[in-house]
């Protein structure tokens, strides 16, 4: 699966959210101000659609994009790229340096150990 940029990453949200949308309200939907150009976001949506991350249905001129792929099949990929580049495909250097750096809670530990407690049994 080919990485997106920050500006894909983005369109995809936003399309996994609406499910399905013209340009018009993948534009709307951007919490952004001031709003980026049409031609700007149509331009990204025909990438991502080359990619192979999203299709389209078309009403004569007009076209319907939804998500090709899954959130849930982009995160893993992306998930594992980061697991194996950042830190060795090793699950404990990550979650050492989540608690290093003080993202994780008492509660997302708490859960985290109820996982793991789970998964041994």
């Amino acid at each position: 699966m080919e990485e997106l940029t920050k500006a894909e990453e983005r369109i995809m949200q936003v399309l996994w959210k609406l499910k399905t949308a013209f340009v018009k309200d993948i534009i709307d939907a951007l919490e952004e101000e001031p709003k980026p150009p049409y031609n700007t976001i149509s331009s990204i949506v025909r990438l991502l659609e080359k990619k192979g991350h999203i299709a389209y249905k078309a009403y004569g001129k007009t076209y319907e994009y939804f998500p090709a792929i899954s959130k849930e099949e982009y995160t893993k990929t992306t998930f594992s790229k980061i697991l194996s580049g950042y830190f060795d495909n090793s699950p404990a250097s990550l979650l050492s340096f989540m608690v290093k750096e003080e993202k994780l809670s008492e509660k997302d530990i708490e859960e985290l150990n109820a996982l793991i407690n789970r998964k041994s049994k």
